[in-house]
């Protein structure tokens, strides 16, 4: 892991110098390197490699803001004071955004620039000189980076342009138009189907946290299970229960630090904090109660953002006796203002040795995951079978809850939802999960019911403030964000979601 972090610091500063053009006397500049002199042996090409993980960070502290603010799991630390952020971040919440929204832009704009550097590395390292085993396994790794992206993109956009070779100048991007989003979904099934093929199923330990035929495999079954295509969900994932992953006995050791990349991790990605090497992550700076200063990171100059605070809605949704709920959310803090307690996320709350770098991965996949994927796929091909009970009471018996039994296929399908959400609460599924299991009629109603209530009650105080008539209203056009205004002024020929 150490190791992992180190060539990642490097192979990033890598990145940024292949992509350097000669200048117009097209002169080499001996400081920097050129694109036609990189990629030369496996040292090069494994830095382009950890330079294309390293792009998943700056994806990965953002988005919360997509995957779990828009939904009935979180909500603002609201800030009376201070609404500067309002039209960035509270529109998320609020379901205000449009397509002049900054952090679509920036999101849409980190998840080409990612893919673009995955084309660029498939691309370049087929003239360099590694065997062919070592180079099948990078070309795994990028494969499943790129299908993550697309994946993410088509559920935030629908079609989306593809593109899976490298860019000669840019003008040729202004030439793509949006494909249709089974079109995507063919090439990140070919990319998925390819990378399980190459990829081992374990690394040396100098190499844990690098993208393996279990991870692989598992987007593979999510991406089916979200196309409704459950037989070939329970074909898939269920390969990945001969790949020795495990439930950990103790819930909250999942996201703990010291046991990173454990049995239940199938991929997760990858931070290191208590140094200078660029790699910390911050998450629970962002996620604190805004004015719990050292309440809760620890270090008193902490100025913490009160975001993607807990919801009253999800806090009421844990059986009484379910232990992920206090490893999950933290009710310790109390306002100095209004004296109510304001709820935070605690999954990426840990003791670090330097102010404001946490040694905190962010899990995107697990075993816990492929489970309740399996019992839900299950139940909607045969209904509930001895076999999904199985899968889904695996999961409530870690979390310290009784089995359940004699269900309908509803009341299964409603169980799995519930389940999905408490175990994998704010790791970015929630959005997902609500678009892919609802109607558009049904995610509307849903949502609008929720914002009423949290009008009614809100988590955290407004202290005298109304909500604007626009907060918390609903269109079903807004379960697809809208393309980003910038990329319709570059190019003419894309063309806008409906209702933007």
């Amino acid at each position: 892991m150490k190791n992992f972090s180190i060539i990642l610091c490097i192979a990033i500063f890598t990145l940024v110098q292949v992509s350097c053009k000669k200048d117009f006397l097209d002169k080499t500049d001996p400081t920097k390197i050129n694109t036609d002199l990189f990629y030369k042996d496996a040292k090069e090409v494994q830095q382009a490699v950890d330079g294309v993980y390293g792009t998943l960070q700056s994806i990965a502290n953002n988005q919360w803001l997509f995957n779990e603010l828009p939904s009935d799991n979180t909500t603002i630390d609201f800030n009376p004071g201070d609404r500067g952020q309002a039209p960035s971040i509270e529109a998320f919440e609020f379901y205000n955004w449009n397509s002049g929204t900054g952090n679509i832009n920036s999101m849409y704009i980190s998840h080409y620039n990612a893919i673009y550097n995955a084309n660029n590395t498939l691309a370049k390292m087929q003239g360099a000189a590694l065997s062919d085993s070592l180079k099948a396994v990078y070309e795994g790794q990028l494969k499943f980076i790129r299908a993550y992206l697309y994946f993410e993109l088509t559920q935030y956009f629908g079609d989306v342009i593809l593109i899976t070779e490298p860019l000669q100048q840019p003008s040729d991007a202004y030439a793509y138009v949006r494909k249709p989003q089974d079109t995507v979904y063919a090439q990140i099934e070919t990319d998925l189907k390819e990378a399980a093929a190459e990829l081992p199923v374990t690394y040396p330990s100098t190499d844990v946290g690098r993208v393996t035929k279990g991870a692989a495999l598992t987007l593979l079954g999510k991406v089916y299970l979200t196309k409704k295509q459950y037989s070939d969900a329970i074909g898939t994932l269920s390969q990945v229960l001969q790949l020795g992953y495990s439930l950990v006995p103790n819930y909250a050791d999942v996201f703990d630090p010291q046991k990173k990349n454990g049995p239940e991790s199938i991929f997760e990605i990858q931070y290191q904090g208590g140094n200078d090497l660029g790699e910390w992550s911050s998450f629970i700076y962002t996620f604190a109660p805004r004015l719990s200063a050292d309440a809760v990171t620890g270090w008193p100059q902490s100025n913490p953002g009160g975001w993607n605070i807990p919801t009253n809605d999800i806090i009421n949704s844990y059986e009484d006796g379910d232990v992920r709920k206090a490893a999950s959310v933290g009710l310790d803090f109390k306002s100095p203002v209004t004296g109510d307690v304001v709820p935070y996320i605690k999954k990426y709350d840990h003791p670090h040795t330097i102010y404001g770098r946490t040694d905190d991965n962010w899990p995107v996949l697990r075993y816990a995951d492929v489970l309740l994927m399996l019992a839900e796929a299950i139940n909607e091909q045969s209904g509930p079978t001895s076999e999904a009970y199985n899968y889904l009471n695996a999961v409530r018996s870690r979390a310290g809850l009784k089995p359940v039994s004699a269900l309908g296929q509803q009341e299964f399908r409603d169980k799995v939802l519930h389940e999905r959400r408490v175990e994998l609460a704010f790791e970015n599924w929630r959005w997902f999960d609500l678009k892919r299991t609802m109607t558009a009629q049904q995610l509307t109603d849903f949502l609008n019911a929720y914002g009423a209530k949290e009008k009614a009650n809100p988590t955290v105080q407004r202290q005298g403030i109304p909500y604007a008539n626009t907060d918390y209203v609903f269109d079903a056009f807004e379960a697809l964000y809208p393309l980003p205004n910038d990329e319709l002024l570059i190019n003419n020929k894309l063309t806008q979601n409906p209702g933007y």
